[in-house]
């Protein structure tokens, strides 16, 4: 049963898939476990012309401007370029009103290629954020190329720590950002964590 409100997951990537936007994927599939109505907007699907020009009356930013102005929380995911989030995420966030995000929880998510680009959350997105009017950024998710690794089959496979990482911020968004109550059941384990003895 889907609580009430949902959860705009947001995508900052130019491209697709990417490793944000596995991130992403990754978060979403956690809080559809919990009971929680999940959307999802990529910014890369808005019309760069309309972006570009600033052009916030284009049918499709409205929409995409509506969706987030009805959702309960908002989790948004970025590949970090020159220790920055993505130049398509600045332009939409540049598009919002200044209470964009006012009442609503954020959490941050990012990916890069090193560890030196990880306070890109803090020092370059968490301010816009703030600025927009959040009312709580959770601490953000940082994952590096070598955390988020492309499968022959062409699926991303999410190393064991950053998934425990990510199930500790989609319970910190469950409890303090959407009020629900703690989880009663046990979180997914995945098989390589699996310990048996005979």
């Amino acid at each position: 049963m889907s609580t009430s409100g949902s959860v705009l997951l947001a995508a900052g990537s130019p491209s697709a898939p990417s490793r944000s936007s596995a991130l992403l994927e990754a978060v979403g599939t956690r809080l559809a476990l919990r009971g929680v109505r999940v959307e999802r907007l990529a910014v890369r699907d808005l019309p760069a012309q309309a972006l570009l020009a600033a052009d916030a009356s284009h049918p499709a930013l409205q929409r995409a401007a509506d969706q987030l102005a009805a959702a309960r929380a908002v989790v948004v995911a970025t590949p970090v370029y020159k220790a920055a989030y993505s130049g398509a995420l600045k332009v939409f966030l540049d598009l919002l009103p200044q209470s964009a995000l006012q009442g609503k929880a954020v959490l941050p998510l990012a990916s890069g290629g090193s560890p030196h680009h990880m306070l890109a959350l803090d020092y370059a997105l968490r301010p816009v954020l703030q600025s927009l009017a959040a009312r709580h950024i959770l601490a953000g998710v940082y994952a590096t190329d070598s955390q988020v690794t492309l499968t022959p089959e062409g699926a991303y496979h999410l190393q064991a720590e950053l998934a425990q990482r990510l199930d500790d911020s989609v319970a910190a968004l469950a409890t303090e950002g959407l009020r629900l109550p703690p989880s009663a059941a046990f979180e997914p384990v995945h098989f390589s964590q699996v310990r048996c003895s005979a």
